[in-house]
């Protein structure tokens, strides 16, 4: 039987499994901290004019929430305000907020797409951490710091523009991205961390800086890139796989060989003594080794690009 409530404010209905319905006393200025969280019947909820909070874990683990109307005199949304609420599908973040905080959209697993509003700073800890249906984006020129695990789990996000405000990408903050396939990483960023695009192993063609500071493993399991690289013969290739992005063995092999294949010696891990590449003449007399450039040159065109696509 459908259960309703008016919420003055101060009393919170958390964890009311049977509340389908709210209506707000006039004068409300802020949803209170965790004030119907849990409330795993509510599907509908009209927040009134003049509210301009929304506290923390104000409608966390709403599950069967998949409206919500948000006015424009909003500000702030809090920690984990709408986490977990795994029916939302769409929701409005007015221009006025300036501060949404960490874990604020976890795992709000049916989201398809937000914009975040021109005055957001910060994409603060985990805020979208498990949006598996988000599809689209949009960061503000406003936005400095993407921090950690900001977007990491958005299995369905193909493509994301960084603003070029942004100068750090926190730890593991787009790892699992496992659709991303492009992005473009401004000159601004000066700080990639740890992490941060592990197994985006979707991801083909990344731009950046050769400033930027690149965090431990920060690419690892991209196996995409290599293949990348190889197709279009870039020729920071030795740059753009640098073994310390990947700790993957057999992605180690193959970056490997595809730095001996052109010829670059300098960021093998473990390139071969020269002795293992003499040649014997067609006598049985030993002939002075080959050099990198010979090597290439001895490959037809057309086995040498199957090499590279296949590495």
């Amino acid at each position: 039987m459908p259960k309703s409530a008016v919420y003055s404010g101060k009393v919170s209905f958390a964890y009311d499994h049977e509340l389908t319905e709210v209506t707000f006393v006039k004068g409300v200025t802020s949803i209170g901290y965790m004030a119907f969280n849990g409330c795993s019947s509510l599907a509908d909820i009209t927040i009134p004019d003049g509210v301009t909070i929304i506290c923390e874990g104000a409608f966390c683990g709403c599950s069967s929430l998949t409206a919500i109307t948000i006015p424009d005199g909003v500000t702030s949304i809090g920690d984990g305000a709408f986490c977990r609420c795994s029916s939302l599908t769409a929701i409005t973040i007015p221009d006025g907020v300036t501060t949404i905080g960490g874990y604020a959209f976890y795992e709000c697993s049916s989201l398809t797409a937000i914009t975040i509003p021109d005055g957001v700073t910060t994409i603060d800890n985990h805020t979208f951490s498990g949006c598996s249906s988000l599809t689209a984006i949009t960061i503000p020129d406003s936005v400095t710091t993407i921090s950690k695990f900001a977007f990491s789990r958005c299995s369905s996000l193909a493509a994301i523009t960084i603003p070029d405000g942004v100068t750090t990408i926190g730890e593991r903050a787009f790892r699992e991205c496992s659709s991303l396939t492009a992005i473009t990483i401004p000159d601004s960023v000066t700080t990639i961390d740890k992490y941060a695009f592990r197994d985006c192993a979707a991801l083909m063609k990344l731009s950046l800086s050769p400033a930027v500071s690149i965090g431990e493993d920060c690419f690892s399991n991209c196996t995409a890139l290599i293949a990348a690289a190889a197709d279009k013969n870039m020729p920071n290739v030795s740059d753009l796989l640098h073994y310390r992005w990947h700790r993957n063995v057999a992605v180690i092999e193959r970056v490997n060989a595809l730095l001996c294949l052109k010829g670059t010696w300098d960021h093998v891990e473990d390139p071969p003594r020269r002795s293992a590449r003499k040649r014997k003449r067609t006598d049985g007399v030993e002939a002075p080794p080959l050099r990198e450039s010979e090597a290439r040159e001895k490959i037809p065109k057309v086995l040498w690009r199957v090499i590279l696509e296949f590495l």
